[in-house]
C-alpha cells in the first residue's frame, strides 16, 4: 500500500483548499457581475474586466495580520515627523506655494496641512503602493469577514475606471484598495477627488495636483474650520485635574484658561470663541495637547489619536515650528494587543464601560481608565501605566463574582 509522506499530504490538502477557494470566488464574481450590471456598469466591465479579476491570498494574509504589539506613541511621532520628512515638507511647500494659496482660498485648508497628509501617507509619493487594486478589492469582497464594505469600494473602483478613463493595469494600490498620493479608497476618490490639473480627468496617481486639491476638498468637506489651529501643545498646571481631559471633554477654550493651562511659553491662552479638549497620548508625565475641531475633522481621515498629532506637528515643523517642549519618553513599554483586550476586559467586569474588547485604546477606554483611576485615588490621565495596570489587577481579583 502507498505511503504518503506528512509533507505531501499537507501539500494536498493546500491544493485541495485552494481549488476550493477558485471555485469560491468564481462564483463570487459571477455575484459582482450581477451587482454591478443592477448598478448600471457598462457591458465591457461586467464581461470582461470582473471576470478576469484573480483572487490573491496575500491579502486575505495581510488582512488577518494584526501586530502583536502596538506602538508607542514616542516610536509612532519619532517614526514619522522625522527631519528628512520635515525637509522635504519645506521644500514642497514651497515649490507647490502658488497652487497651495489658490487651494487655500477655495478650501479654508492650508497647504502644510496638505503636505503632512502627503508625507504621511505615501511619503510624499514615495510608495503609493504596487498591489492590483480591483484584484485587492475583488478578493476582500469575496471574502466574509468585511464583503458587504469591500464590495461597495470595487463597485466605486469600477466606476472610476470608466469615469476617468483608466486600465486595470493603471490603479494600483495599497492592499486595502487605498490609492494614489493622498491613499483614498475609491468611494472617497469618486466623492471627494478633484481635478486639480485641469486637464479634465482626475488622477490621483500621476497628478500631484489632482492629489493636493482633493485632499483640500476632503478636509472641507469632513468640516475643516477656516482660520483655525489643528491644536498645540500645552503647560498643564501642578494641580490639573487630569479625569478632565481626553476628546469626549471638550469645552469653550475660557475654561481651561481659567483651570490655568498655558502655551508652552508660559504666556496665557488666547481669548478665542473656541470649544477645546486636552489629551494625553503618553500620559501625565508626557506632552499635553489642547486639540480644536480641526484635530477631530483629521481623525475623519485616520481615526488615530498619534495619527492626527503626526499630522498637526508635522504641518507646525514644516512652517518652521521647534519640536516639543516635552518630547515622550522613549522609554515607554508597549502593550501587547491581548494584554490590552484583557485590561478592557477587567475594566468591563469592574464596571467601567471599555466597549467591546478589541485591543485598541481608544477614547472609550482612556475614559473608562480615567474613571477606574479617579475610583482608585490615583491620578486619573487614561494611560495604562504599571501603577494602573497593578491596580487594576489586583481590583478584578479581589472583586466578587458576579452571580449567574
Amino acid at each position: 500500500m502507498l505511503k504518503l509522506s506528512a509533507s505531501l499530504i499537507a501539500s494536498l490538502f493546500i491544493a485541495q483548499a485552494a481549488i476550493a477557494d477558485d471555485a469560491g470566488f468564481a462564483a463570487c464574481i459571477a455575484g459582482l457581475q450581477h451587482r454591478a450590471r443592477a448598478e448600471h456598469l457598462p457591458d465591457w466591465i461586467v464581461d470582461q474586466v470582473l471576470p478576469g479579476l484573480k483572487r490573491q491570498p496575500r491579502v486575505i494574509e495581510l488582512d488577518r495580520r494584526q501586530p502583536e504589539f502596538t506602538v508607542t506613541f514616542a516610536n509612532y511621532l519619532n517614526a514619522r515627523v522625522t527631519p528628512a520628512r520635515i525637509e522635504q515638507g519645506r521644500q514642497l511647500l514651497d515649490q507647490y506655494a502658488p497652487f497651495l494659496k489658490e487651494l487655500t482660498t477655495r478650501y479654508g485648508v492650508p497647504g502644510r496641512y496638505l503636505i503632512a497628509f502627503w508625507g504621511l501617507e505615501t511619503n510624499f509619493g514615495g510608495y503609493i503602493g504596487s498591489m492590483r487594486t480591483l484584484d485587492s478589492l475583488a478578493t476582500l469582497a469575496c471574502d466574509q469577514r468585511r464583503g458587504d464594505f469591500f464590495t461597495g469600494e470595487l463597485m466605486s473602483a469600477l466606476t472610476l475606471l470608466e469615469r476617468e478613463s483608466l486600465t486595470p493595469d493603471q490603479m494600483l494600490g495599497s492592499w486595502a484598495g487605498a490609492v494614489g498620493h493622498t491613499q483614498f479608497m475609491p468611494s472617497a476618490y469618486s466623492r471627494y477627488a478633484v481635478d486639480g490639473d485641469a486637464d479634465g480627468h482626475i488622477n490621483l496617481w500621476n497628478s500631484v495636483r489632482d492629489a493636493l486639491a482633493s485632499g483640500a476638498n476632503f478636509l472641507a468637506q469632513l468640516g475643516w474650520q477656516r482660520g483655525e489651529r489643528w491644536g498645540r501643545e500645552v503647560l498643564l498646571p501642578d494641580d490639573f485635574p487630569f479625569e478632565r481631559s481626553g476628546l469626549r471633554n471638550r469645552k469653550p477654550l475660557r475654561y481651561w484658561k481659567k483651570l490655568g493651562v498655558r502655551l508652552t511659553t508660559s504666556a496665557r491662552l488666547p481669548d478665542a470663541d473656541m470649544q477645546a479638549a486636552i489629551i494625553l497620548p503618553a500620559g501625565h508625565t508626557g506632552p499635553a495637547f489642547l486639540v480644536y475641531r480641526n484635530f477631530e475633522v483629521i481623525m475623519q481621515w485616520n481615526r488615530s489619536e498619534y495619527y492626527a498629532l503626526s499630522i498637526g506637528l508635522l504641518a507646525d515643523r514644516i512652517i518652521g515650528a521647534v519640536g516639543l517642549a516635552h518630547p515622550p519618553s522613549a522609554d515607554e513599554t508597549a502593550l501587547s494587543r491581548h494584554a490590552i483586550e484583557q485590561i478592557q476586559q477587567q475594566l468591563n467586569a469592574l464596571g467601567f464601560r471599555a466597549g467591546v474588547p478589541d485591543g485598541i485604546i481608544g477614547p472609550a477606554m482612556r475614559s473608562a481608565l480615567r474613571a477606574f483611576q479617579k475610583s482608585a485615588g490615583m491620578i486619573a490621565d487614561g494611560y495604562p501605566d504599571s501603577a494602573t495596570l497593578l491596580a487594576l489587577k489586583t481590583s478584578a481579583e479581589t472583586a466578587p463574582a458576579k452571580a449567574e
